[in-house]
């Protein structure tokens, strides 16, 4: 921070000292978060400059990692924050999340289960509520496209086997994937999990679609019904590989079992 008074704009200070001309000249990693962040901001208030401002937001929030799961309304809580500021902070950081999740385009063939957690943790990492997604295959496993079936609460997400399906057959697939997200960090599949999939199961099976998979995706690790034997048939790719994915490991492989069949409505819960 320079030592200049806190409510002197950045472009009164040195040129040495201000945020971008030093990103520009020694590169990113040479700046704090605050000064990033004030990079973005670009003004801060009449008595504040941008990088102060910056400090009291990473303050508010506990961090840089707070910026990701806040919404709009809750960065504007902090003075010198208004709409226009937050929106770009957002969008700063969705693009962070869009460059660290691995391409997954419409054609690519999915091979392993931590091959579709590398893609989907970067975007499912910071939600405060659950959403349960599908991801469309061709007959060789070669994504159609994937959609967002429901979105719920911090524990809760009600999917039910007709809405996955319908869009499945809208779209000719000859398999699915299903993954969902666990606010609290803990991806072990509640009894609730473990009903709904093999309800999703037995769907597919009367419709002639395959589920090939069901991710369930904490902090940094993630559980695959595949991988651990808990979906009855073959699902299609081999298990995932022991090597950590992004900010964690994958879990271990548990000992087989098959999921009990159930004509029970099925809500998922984290």
């Amino acid at each position: 921070m320079p030592s200049k008074n806190k409510g002197s704009g950045i472009s009164q200070w040195p040129e040495s000292e201000r945020p971008r001309e030093r990103l520009i000249r020694e590169g990113p990693a040479a700046l704090s978060d605050a000064q990033l962040l004030a990079i973005l901001l670009r003004v801060g208030r009449p008595d504040s400059s941008a990088v102060q401002v910056a400090m009291e937001l990473l303050d508010c929030l506990e961090g840089v990692q707070g910026l990701a799961n806040r919404g709009l309304e809750e960065l504007c809580q902090v003075p010198g924050i208004g709409p226009a500021k937050a929106a770009q902070l957002k969008a700063a950081i969705d693009l962070g999340k869009r460059v660290l999740a691995a391409p997954l385009s419409t054609g690519t063939r999915v091979g392993s289960s931590l091959e579709l957690f590398h893609h989907y943790y970067p975007r499912l990492r910071d939600l405060r509520h659950e959403v349960f997604k599908v991801v469309l295959l061709d007959a060789k496993h070669a994504i159609i496209r994937d959609a967002t079936v429901s979105e719920g609460s911090l524990t809760l997400s009600i999917v039910h086997p007709r809405e996955v399906f319908n869009l499945a057959v809208r779209e000719s697939a000859a398999a699915v994937i299903f993954l969902h997200n666990h606010p609290s960090g803990d991806p072990q599949p509640s009894p609730e999990d473990r009903t709904l999939t093999a309800r999703l199961v037995a769907a597919g099976e009367v419709l002639g679609i395959r589920v090939l998979d069901h991710l369930i995706v904490g902090d940094g690790r993630y559980v695959s019904f595949a991988d651990q034997g808990w979906l009855e048939g073959e699902t299609g790719f081999a298990p995932a590989p022991a090597p950590a994915g992004p900010g964690g490991k994958c879990i271990e492989r548990r000992a087989k079992a098959k999921v009990a069949k159930s004509t029970r409505p099925g809500p998922l819960e984290g």
